[in-house]
């Protein structure tokens, strides 16, 4: 095997043998499919999102994701307790900053848990990332709109201001830290069609993060593992569609190999 690669293998095997325990406070739109993906990989998803129970499901999971897909104050209270629980056990904590700059609470509040929690890992579109920011681009929705920018540049800046490792996602994936920067080239076009897709990837993150300390090798490892598996899953239901393709990216989640990573992971460092 390439030796730039190895690491992508060991990772994706602690993963799997692991069963690295990922606390979700997540959208109501995708925590189903967020389950399913994360069950299908080998991880085992935890969404507990009571105030009441938060901080404990926290303080044993290996890592915590917070999206915020569906605000509201009850689950922004939840989100604030158990990311300050994580902390407190050196938990590593993901944040989707879902739609930061489509309405001013959501910018708020994406502000906010950034200044009450530390982050070890944010991912979003290049709106999400530039608004949280406080950089123009433009935003649809919860979706990244078409004006132009370096999205590269982008990340690091970033990186720089929010002091954690930056994913950002589109046609060809950034990771950045404040001391590297990598392009991540794996993927396919049809993850755009369904719903939740950039969702179950945060915590896809999560769980790499949850076993892998260096997290540039976990962002890595899991946007190459994700991306493999979607183009994997793109091939074998190109004739049929979104909704078959769904299904095939559960099981491809499952199977993919070490010699499918070895063939196909494709990244390289800026």
């Amino acid at each position: 095997m390439d030796m730039e690669k190895i690491f992508l293998v060991e990772t994706l095997q602690k993963v799997r043998e692991r069963n690295p325990l990922v606390h979700n406070i997540t959208n109501v739109v995708v925590t189903n499919f967020t389950a399913n993906g994360l069950l299908a990989m080998g991880a085992s998803p935890v969404m507990a999102y009571a105030p009441e129970e938060v901080a404990d499901m926290a303080k044993i999971a290996n890592s915590l994701v917070l999206n915020i897909g569906t605000l509201s104050e009850p689950v922004v209270e939840a989100m604030l307790i158990a990311g300050k629980a994580a902390n407190e056990q050196g938990v590593p904590v993901i944040f989707d900053p879902v739609g930061a700059g489509a309405t001013p609470y959501r910018t708020k509040t994406a502000h906010k848990i950034l200044s009450e929690v530390k982050v070890s890992i944010i991912r979003g579109n290049a709106a999400e990332i530039a608004n949280v920011v406080g950089e123009k681009w433009e935003i649809k929705g919860v979706d990244a709109g078409n004006t132009g920018g370096n999205v590269v540049e982008l990340a690091q800046k970033a990186a720089k201001k929010l002091a954690c490792t930056v994913v950002i996602t589109g046609k060809e994936d950034v990771v950045s830290d404040c001391n590297a920067t990598y392009l991540i080239s794996n993927g396919h076009p049809i993850l755009t069609k369904v719903t939740g897709t950039g969702c179950l990837l945060t915590s896809v993150i999560g769980a790499f993060a949850g076993v892998e300390h260096d997290l540039i090798k976990a962002t890595i490892s899991a946007l190459t593992f994700y991306g493999v598996a979607a183009e994997k899953a793109a091939h074998k239901t190109v004739e049929w569609g979104p909704g078959s393709f769904q299904i095939e990216f559960l099981n491809q989640l499952s199977l993919i190999s070490e010699e499918d990573l070895h063939q196909l992971a494709s990244f390289r460092k800026m």
